[in-house]
């Protein structure tokens, strides 16, 4: 199945049923007074985030979502009966805005976050609120409200911790079919990936991390070119990015440099967050080229670029903010190893300084009075 990430939607709650105008009437009970019931609410529509859910493919065939009315009230202060409210699971990165306005409604990050997407009208109220001492026998009541109804724009971003970036035939598909269990399609001719692929690298039972493969990009992809900007905005979900460059590409004409330089320029041109992401470079198809004309293709692209790397001989010990450079070969699993195991320290140091950064934002418990009174006692 493809991968549908994008979406148009009508969600509308349900109407408050119409409070009840009634009057007691039971034998030997003269005068019993109002007894109209209030009317049940309107459903709402609520998004939840599933992460068993992968597509937007549901939402591309129904696409309006209309929760039911609620009952009205009835005599002998029975009160109307509210409506079922409506889920709709969605994969977990999906966003919601407002059609008209462009709001964000909602970004689903997590696992089980539900969000009101419409919300249901409130009952009315039965004529059992309005009676007073000058108004024994009221006969108003009020209707119910009418829900929340607008329409919204779904729009799937990949959650991803490493995501992989090139220009098209780079290699970043066999890339990924190379260190996880996801097969997308490779072939000869560029644009082979057409849509976003994730797969799951497993180190061994205790450490994971996911891998999202990107459609190639071209210059001019910020503004539309190629597959346009349409797959730009998944990076912007990732944590680190693969910049995967062909040294050994078919055209005897390319500019391995001149289109790593393409892309960052583009991925600036997007958003200046997206530009600032950590960045490392992965030189790919080195299974294709002798060592000594590998190494001189490296110092002319690196020249040609300006990028610097350090020269680190131990490739765990390394400084998080430093840039990598790899060497591999994503067809025959060159490098590829090494390259995981550098990708895991970097998530692992990456949550370590989240978890100390929450602890220290994490304002001390306060002192209780016993515990003050003990310390003054102890000075």
């Amino acid at each position: 199945m493809k991968f549908i990430d994008e979406a148009k939607i009508d969600v509308a709650g349900g109407r408050g049923g119409n409070g009840a105008v009634s009057f007691r009437r039971e034998k030997f009970v003269p005068r019993g007074g109002p007894d109209g019931g209030d009317g049940g609410r309107g459903g709402s529509v609520y998004a939840v985030a599933d992460e068993n859910v992968n597509t937007l493919v549901e939402y591309r065939f129904v696409k309006r979502y209309q929760a039911k009315n609620g009952e009205k009230g009835h005599g002998s202060d029975r009160y109307g009966a509210g409506a079922d409210d409506i889920e709709l699971k969605m994969p977990v990165g999906t966003l919601i805005r407002d059609a008209d306005t462009g709001e964000t409604v909602a970004d689903l990050t997590a696992h089980g976050q539900r969000v009101c997407l419409a919300r249901g009208g409130r009952g009315g109220m039965g004529n059992i609120h309005f009676k007073s001492s000058v108004n024994r026998a009221p006969k108003q009541a009020t209707p119910g409200e009418e829900g929340e109804a607008r329409t919204l724009l779904l729009e799937l971003k990949v959650l991803a911790d490493v995501g992989l970036l090139g220009m098209p035939n780079a290699g970043k598909s066999t890339l990924i079919r190379a260190v996880s269990a996801a097969r997308p399609k490779v072939a000869d001719y560029p644009f082979t990936t057409l849509h976003p692929n994730l797969g799951v690298v497993r180190l061994d039972d205790n450490r994971s991390f996911v891998m999202a493969d990107i459609p190639g990009l071209i210059e001019g992809a910020a503004e539309g070119a190629g597959l346009g900007h349409r797959f730009l905005r998944h990076l912007s979900r990732t944590g680190l990015l693969l910049h995967v460059v062909d040294l050994a590409p078919f055209d005897d004409n390319a500019d391995p440099a001149a289109d790593a330089l393409a892309i960052v320029a583009e991925l600036e041109k997007y958003s200046e967050e997206l530009g600032g992401k950590p960045r490392w470079l992965v030189l790919n198809k080195l299974d294709m080229l002798s060592e000594a004309e590998a190494a001189e293709r490296k110092a002319r692209f690196l020249a040609a670029t300006g990028w610097t790397f350090p020269e680190a001989d131990d490739r765990f010990d390394f400084d998080m903010d430093t840039p990598r450079l790899f060497e591999i070969s994503a067809l025959s699993h060159q490098g590829t190893q090494e390259l995981v195991h550098c990708i895991s320290r970097y998530l692992d140091e990456v949550k370590r300084r989240a978890a100390l950064d929450a602890a220290a934002a994490t304002p001390p418990p306060a002192a209780s009075d016993t515990d003050t009174s003990v310390l003054q006692a102890a000075a």
